[in-house]
Order: structure tokens, then sequence, then C-alpha cells
């Protein structure tokens, strides 16, 4: 399921000249680094990929992220890893570890929707270039099983501020929160450590997204 918010989507003149070369930014936590998957398995690395067979010519990913970081650790890494470039496409997923660690929707709120300026600033202030993805429930994996509803209640509490502030910052969301609950239905769509999303399931992530972008 994709949010496309009223008067944004994405066009060629969005994210630069079909020639240019185009610089993606992946901001985030292990979903975006690919924990427990082949490099060319993570999924803004497939969503690359899928890009130039549509004619974009766009550079490796750029991946700010580490398993295990929260939005304060991402905010730092931010910070301290980009140099003020403007980025033809920037993404963020991050709050897992928030939940995960005991913290509340209440404080994500505001140091998500600092990122997700950050993210703005870091596409030239163009936010159509910009995208949020939810966080996946790892409720529906071999690890999250046994507290799979109260995994899956604090995923919907978090998913349900990062939505709002998305929308209220008039930047594109897509909720890949529903696929990633297939995974106990089907085990090839979790990673061989029983936590992670497989390649498998990020190829679905590359799919969604890509079907925004028009071919060149």
């Amino acid at each position: 399921m994709k949010l496309v918010l009223p008067g944004l989507f994405v066009c060629a003149a969005m994210i630069g000249n079909a020639q240019q070369p185009m610089r993606f930014l992946a901001l985030g936590d292990s979903y975006t680094i690919g924990e427990a998957v082949k490099e060319e398995e993570r999924w803004p690395v497939q969503l690359a990929a899928r890009l130039r067979q549509k004619g974009y010519h766009l550079q490796p990913p750029e991946i700010i992220a580490t398993t295990g970081w929260r939005t304060d650790q991402l905010k730092q890494a931010i910070e301290k890893g980009t140099q003020h470039r403007e980025y033809h496409m920037v993404s963020l997923l991050i709050g897992v570890n928030n939940q995960y660690q005991g913290r509340t929707a209440e404080s994500y709120q505001p140091e998500f929707e600092e990122l997700l300026r950050m993210a703005i600033a870091l596409a030239g202030g163009k936010k159509e270039r910009v995208f949020v993805l939810s966080i996946p429930d790892y409720g529906f994996t071999p690890f999250g099983r046994e507290r799979q509803q109260a995994i899956s209640k604090a995923i919907d509490a978090y998913n349900a501020v990062n939505r709002q502030v998305t929308q209220n910052l008039g930047v594109r969301y897509y909720d890949i929160t529903g696929l990633t609950r297939k995974g106990l239905e089907d085990a090839e769509l979790v990673a061989t450590d029983g936590l992670h999303p497989s390649g498998k399931m990020y190829a679905l992530w590359a799919d969604l997204i890509a079907a925004d972008y028009p071919a060149r």
C-alpha cells in the first residue's frame, strides 16, 4: 500500500535531467542497511536497479544506516556523514529501535519530524524528492511471533505518528507494513536470522516504490 499525497506524483522534472547523474541517499537502520542479506538485496539497491531499467541515470545509493540505530543516533550520523550535497532522492525509514528499546511513540514524534525536515533539506528543499517508508512489523517473524499482538500494536502506534508527520509535511509515504505481515505465511520473506526481511521481501518494497516512477 502506498500513500501519495494530493498534488504529489513523481515525474522526471522532480528528480533531474535524464542524463544528469542522480544521487540517492537512503537514511535508516537495519532495514535500510539490509541486515542479514547481501548488498545487492538491500531495498535501496534493488530500487536503484529498477529505476535504471526505466532510464534513470542513478548512481549507487549512498546509505546512512546501521543496525540498532534510533532516531537520535541517525540524526547524529547524518550530521557527521553528509557533506551538505543536494540529493535527487532521499528516503527515510526509522523508528523500530525506539519502539524495541521501550521509548514511546510520543517521544518519537518530534525526533522523526526533525529527521524528515533534515531529509527535505538534503533534497535541496524539494519535498517531492523525499519519501518515507512505514516501519515493518517484526511481530510476524520467528523472532517476534510469541509477542506478535503486542509488537503489532506498538508498531501501529509508531506508524500512525510517522504517517501523520509525513502527511503534514507533504511528503510521499509508502506503507510496507502490510507486506511484512506475510512473514509467518511465507518463510522466504524473512532473512535467515529469523528477524529481518529477506531480499525477496525487499524486492516487494522496491517494486512498490518503482511503480511511481515513469519510464524515461
